[in-house]
């Protein structure tokens, strides 16, 4: 399979690709891209050439560790509604994950935003509602609005929103993968701007190229990727020049600023990482649900949940394995049944491997 809306050119640049005879491995951190990348068949058309793209920790719902499932959990069992994302109701916590307390009539809403858990909250006004804010500099913003403008008395969020940069930092400082450099993400970058990753080239030495999307905007982001690395250039690009700006949404990031503040925070196959957190600031501490529902989630603020016998999601966020490297993938962990969260959303790299895998078969 290998799908461009212009074929001429895409030839064209794989050629050039090929030509320059590199060896090297790239990691972007999206699950967006990584879904083009394996639906499109550039993955194994740049693998051909050179260019291994390793996927890195781009699914917010992946990298939520089983401590903040097992928060809400405990939540829902103590009689608190919990209104989230639908990919996030069939993670696994310690024994469960949220779908099972909804078959146990526990109250679990699933929404599309933040603005649905406002309006459910307002109709049950005897309930206990929280929200649980999943995802990175994308998502905060929406929850940072609501937050800013006030939320009805009966609702707290639950936040796991997460800060991108610092987990670039940090693989570059694990150092289990030889990387040539990121592709990074349109979706966070259209948010923050490109100015907060300058320090990857600048302190390490990284090239890096913010991407698009399309198929074309991946495939020209590693040709200039790789126009970088033969020229011995450690640059930050913009291909995603259409959306991405310098300064990115400066609205977004002063409701960012304003409502939240960077703490360390445990990432899924990483553990703690330095300021990656977003965590409310003090004048909202009566929005936070940690702290209002403090009682309740005293006992599990510490708990280490290890990942489930067998799951390697966490090697797979990492990049240094590939899905089917799994002794649990396409077996006992699939998308209906699956055992780790890369399998459970469409932005988790084992669903999208077992989803574009059948296909290609």
């Amino acid at each position: 399979m290998f799908n461009f809306s212009d074929k001429k050119l895409s030839a064209k640049l794989l050629d050039g690709i090929e030509k320059m005879e590199l060896n090297i491995k790239i990691m972007h951190v999206c699950g967006g891209h990584q879904e083009t990348l394996v639906m499109s068949g550039l993955d194994g058309e740049l693998k051909k050439r050179g260019i291994d793209v390793r996927q890195g920790p781009g699914c917010p719902v992946c990298v939520t560790p089983a401590r903040e499932i097992e928060s809400a959990i405990y939540l829902a069992e103590n009689g608190i509604t919990i209104s989230v994302f639908g990919d996030m109701i069939r993670v696994p916590g310690k024994e469960k994950n949220l779908m099972d307390l909804k078959t146990e009539g526990k109250n679990i809403q699933t929404v599309y935003s933040i603005d649905d858990a406002i309006d459910y909250s307002v109709k049950h006004p005897e309930e206990q509602v929280v929200f649980m804010g999943i995802g990175f500099e994308t998502t905060a913003p929406s929850t940072a609005s609501a937050v800013s403008r006030g939320l009805p008395k009966n609702m707290s969020v639950l936040s796991t929103h997460r800060y991108v940069p610092p987990a670039l930092e940090a693989i570059v400082n694990l150092g289990e993968l030889r990387l040539s450099g990121f592709i990074e993400p349109g979706h966070v970058c259209a948010i923050i701007g490109t100015k907060p990753l300058d320090f990857l080239s600048r302190d390490y030495g990284i090239p890096h190229v913010v991407s698009g999307f399309e198929p074309m905007d991946l495939l020209v982001s590693i040709n200039m990727h790789a126009e970088m690395i033969k020229h011995g250039e450690a640059e930050l690009k913009n291909e995603y020049t259409r959306v991405v700006k310098r300064d990115g949404n400066r609205k977004a990031i002063e409701l960012m600023n304003d409502v939240f503040q960077p703490v360390d925070s445990e990432w899924r196959g990483f553990g703690i990482i330095k300021n990656s957190g977003m965590k409310f600031k003090e004048k909202y501490s009566d929005i936070d649900a940690e702290i209002v529902h403090e009682d309740i989630l005293k006992d599990i603020k510490n708990l280490n949940i290890p990942d489930p016998p067998g799951c390697k999601c966490s090697e797979v966020l990492r990049g240094i394995f590939d899905p089917e490297d799994c002794p649990l993938f396409g077996k006992l962990c699939k998308p209906l049944h699956p055992v780790g969260p890369c399998m459970v959303t469409a932005e988790g790299g084992c669903h999208i491997a077992y989803k574009y895998g059948r296909m290609r078969r």
